[in-house]
């Protein structure tokens, strides 16, 4: 890039740039040269914005985070409107979204990728899996509330297994944009065998 051509919210060039590095190429080949390489920037702009390349990474996931944060409203709002089976399996192609999919490998294997995350959003080294399981588990407890799945629901085993199935789901098909039929099967079968009864 020419030197004194200013960049536009270049932190939000490189985000984009490292996302659609992962996923072309996935976690192994996320690399500080290939974020500057694929936003068409000399290195010299990361080291203006972030102190490490473990920085940038780490803001990269908070910010993916907090995009995040437009689905779990979404889901809150669903509360006691339509099924909460159909709300449940919307949210989960919502937040399993491909480049969700390809940032949770990054965090799972980057030992000091986790540590700072956990540093700088307590609760989660994983942060998007801890949120996702934490507004499904508000949403449930919100339904049980309505008496819209039974009182005795174990909501705590019920969200990390409705994450697990749903992450693993979007692993093999990330390109869905609405639930199919295997994301129904799946709420419908947690539920129902949690709660002991079909949810409405």
């Amino acid at each position: 890039m020419p030197t004194g051509v200013a960049l536009r919210d270049p932190r939000e060039q490189l985000f984009a740039a490292a996302e659609r590095v992962l996923l072309r190429e996935g976690a192994s080949g996320l690399t500080s040269r290939a974020v500057t390489d694929e936003a068409g920037v000399s290195k010299g702009v990361m080291h203006r914005h972030f102190p490490d390349f473990d920085a940038f990474l780490t803001e990269l996931v908070l910010d993916h985070a907090s995009q995040l944060e437009t689905q779990t409203t979404a889901l809150r709002e669903s509360v006691g409107t339509g099924t909460v089976v159909d709300n449940l399996a919307a949210v989960l192609v919502s937040l399993f979204s491909p480049v969700t999919v390809a940032i949770i490998p990054l965090i799972t294997f980057h030992d000091q990728l986790r540590s700072r995350l956990r540093r700088a959003a307590p609760g989660g080294g994983i942060a998007i899996l801890a949120q996702a399981t934490a507004a499904i588990s508000d949403y449930l407890a919100r339904e049980r509330d309505l008496g819209r799945i039974a009182a005795d629901t174990d909501i705590d085993s019920l969200s990390l297994s409705l994450v697990g199935g749903g992450h693993l789901l979007s692993a093999e098909n990330a390109s869905r944009s609405l639930p199919d039929a295997a994301t129904l099967s799946l709420v419908t079968a947690v539920l129902a065998n949690s709660a002991g009864q079909r949810p409405s």
